[in-house]
């Protein structure tokens, strides 16, 4: 087994991009190709995150969001001569495989593409997980694209044969667990497929679905072979035939760690020439019934109510490739542009990283027949719909899908109007582990932050009334609204000793930067008064949050009268405001404009490196925080370029190769936790306001 995770010491890793002299009007200063931390793969769901952390394809073995591997082999046969293209398995030979040399790698909102070349033939391999705003069918389907072409550049013809594979760790985060599997062609397409045979249903194992179907799956053409069987047994027969037996392992059930069982496909491209043939195509997926619970009742995934077997629903996704890469190819250059215009092109490769891992957070489901999203709170407390991790996602959905954000709101206001929740101020969450949604209707257990959650609830529904116009959302859920935003009246103003969403600095008193969240919220009510045909009552809203804010501003301003502190009374102190996005983005006007100068100035006296740190307590910064600052000052063309400036360095600059993280050090260049997290939605801000 040992050998099984042989590595290749590849060179040709690419150097960090350096920093260029700025341009005019305002566009960043960096070459805007981004190495990630962290290549997105496979990367659709809470579970179906499978991720690269390196720069070339071949010689690493992609991993799930925690690092623990899942396995992928990728294999090129070129005139009979086996080349390795992707992951790090032992060769069945004495020596190693040769690999194919990486000529580039391209990160799009939807997609990542690796070209290879080797013995005259050139092999571009496409990861798409697409996104489709506004069509619920389509983004219920939890599956992603594979895809490889060939073509030659050296003007002879090449035989190439394309072998692809992946490992039953897909299956488990225990590597001791029991798998079985099944082969069947169905509507057309080719399924291996495989499960445990205890499985837990709605229950993790380092973070890991433990119940549910892995499906690898091609449709059923001439030169397309399958085999099912231990990794050693099934490369070699590739590696030696350039094709695959048709035969499935009759040793199952066994454990994932038992002989390595592998689920391979292969294609035979035939002689290919200077025009591109194949693709290849393969679908990928982690298909879950029931997908998650809502207070004890299973639900099932949205994708049950339009195919009624995962078969048929894989079926209808390999049918639609061709459509579904012209979308995508559409809302890349879609959030290409509008992000290079709003920031420039570093903005746009940081826009381009995030979209995947944003979604990838969330899934639909169905419950009582009607479309709802869950988050999950990835890599910190894996909770069930936090609703201060999805407030900081929140521009992606209002950009790319107002209506997305109102699917995630929908569960939360349902908990808490319908189901007696005990406590006068929004809750944290529902339920303390994804994906079950138990709640904590008893009172005990949950994370409280009164103001913190309140609030982000009055300013998201805000938001996406906005967007998605609904004056019977405003009505239907009135009441629940004005019970938060009286509680933000009463308390809002100067917050006790709370609990707010950066609980890692911990627990803070008179907060500056948690008040001017309530008192926005205050203000995001009048909004959804208005809405809701409540006149008196918006402008009374509107009245208190202009009443506090005058209060804050001078409750708030050092006494050196160049900053805001972090505290009302904790003189000398300062921290990031980027709650004044939320102002923007509803575009209320509270905070007044002289407060953004001077803040704007101070952050560029304390910027690093890497961008501008959370507070004077820290090295350390948030993400996230950063363009939400960056967005709150977008008319401060400086402040705005270092912090988009100095996010795009530490992507392309850490050595930690994971998912992208949320939390880093501006200084050291380094990961302070969290990954792989959706809050990297908030990357966004900037083409919201």
């Amino acid at each position: 087994m040992a050998s099984r995770r042989h590595l290749f010491q590849l060179g040709g890793i690419a150097a960090a991009t350096p920093l260029i002299p700025a341009p005019h009007h305002g566009e960043s200063s960096v070459d805007p190709a981004v190495r990630p931390p962290a290549v997105p793969l496979v990367v659709r769901s809470p579970y179906l995150s499978t991720w690269l952390a390196a720069d070339n394809l071949p010689g690493t073995w992609p991993s799930f969001w925690t690092g623990r591997i899942t396995a992928m082999t990728g294999l090129a046969t070129i005139d009979g001569t086996p080349y390795l293209f992707l992951g790090s398995p032992a060769s069945p030979t004495a020596f190693p495989f040769p690999t194919l040399r990486q000529l580039s790698l391209t990160v799009t909102a939807t997609k990542s593409e690796f070209v290879l070349t080797q013995a005259g033939v050139e092999l571009t391999v496409t990861f798409l997980s697409p996104i489709t705003p506004g069509d619920l069918k389509h983004q219920s389907q939890p599956l992603s694209y594979i895809s490889v072409s060939a073509r030659a550049v050296d003007g002879r013809a090449h035989q190439v044969s394309v072998y692809f594979d992946i490992s039953g760790e897909w299956a488990s985060g225990d590597s001791g667990r029991q798998i079985t599997w099944d082969q069947e062609t169905t509507s057309g397409v080719v399924n291996l497929s495989y499960h445990q045979t205890q499985p837990q249903v709605l229950r993790e194992s380092a973070d890991t679905a433990e119940w549910g179907t892995v499906a690898i799956s091609a449709p059923a053409k001439p030169g397309l072979t399958w085999q099912i069987g231990a990794d050693v047994d099934v490369r070699r027969q590739f590696a030696t035939q350039s094709a695959l037996a048709d035969a499935a392992d009759a040793a199952k059930p066994r454990a994932i760690n038992d002989r390595w069982p592998v689920f391979a496909l292969n294609q035979n491209l035939g002689a290919v020439g200077s025009h591109p043939s194949g693709p290849f195509v393969i679908s990928l997926g982690q298909i879950r019934e029931p997908a998650a619970s809502y207070l004890g009742t299973p639900l099932p995934p949205l994708w049950k109510s339009y195919w009624p077997s995962w078969p048929e629903m894989v079926a209808a996704f390999l049918g639609d490739f061709a459509a579904s890469v012209t979308r995508s190819a559409r809302l890349d250059a879609r959030i290409d542009k509008d992000a290079t215009k709003a920031g420039g092109k570093a903005y746009a490769a940081l826009c381009a990283l995030a979209f995947r891992q944003a979604y990838a957070g969330t899934e639909l489901v169905s419950r009582n027949g009607e479309p709802w999203a869950f988050l999950k709170e990835i890599s910190s407390d894996g909770n069930m719909q936090t609703i201060d991790v999805t407030y900081p996602a929140m521009p992606v959905f209002l950009y790319a899908d107002p209506q997305y954000l109102g699917l995630l709101l929908a569960p939360i206001l349902d908990y808490v109007e319908n189901h007696a929740y005990p406590k006068v101020f929004a809750p944290h969450d529902l339920g303390s582990q994804y994906p079950n949604a138990d709640g904590h209707l008893n009172g005990t257990g949950e994370e409280d932050m009164p103001v913190e959650e309140s609030a982000n609830m009055l300013i998201m529904a805000a938001a996406y009334l906005q967007r998605a116009p609904h004056s019977s959302f405003a009505t239907q859920h009135y009441k629940i609204f004005k019970q938060w935003a009286d509680y933000l009246v009463a308390n809002a103003l100067d917050p006790d000793l709370q609990n707010q969403t950066d609980d890692f600095t911990g627990f803070i008193a008179h907060s500056v930067n948690l008040a001017l969240k309530g008192i926005i919220g205050i203000g995001a009510m009048s909004h959804i008064a208005t809405m809701a045909g409540q006149a008196s009552d918006a402008a009374a809203y509107l009245a208190t949050a202009r009443s506090y804010i005058g209060q804050w501003q001078a409750k708030a301003t050092d006494s050196s009268g160049r900053h805001l502190k972090l505290a009302y009374d904790q003189d000398g102190t300062w921290s990031l405001k980027y709650n004044g996005y939320a102002d923007a983005v509803l575009g209320l006007g509270l905070v007044p404009a002289s407060v953004a100068r001077t803040e704007a100035a101070w952050y560029v006296s304390r910027a690093a490196t890497d961008g501008v740190p959370l507070d004077i307590r820290h090295g350390y910064t948030k993400a996230d925080w950063e363009m939400w600052t960056a967005a709150w000052l977008k008319d401060h063309h400086e402040i705005r370029d270092l912090l988009i400036n100095g996010l795009y360095t530490f992507a392309d600059t850490t050595g930690q190769r994971v998912p992208m993280t949320d939390w880093y050090d501006t200084v050291t260049d380094r990961q302070s936790g969290f990954q792989s997290r959706p809050v990297v939605g908030g990357f966004f801000a900037l083409l919201t306001v």
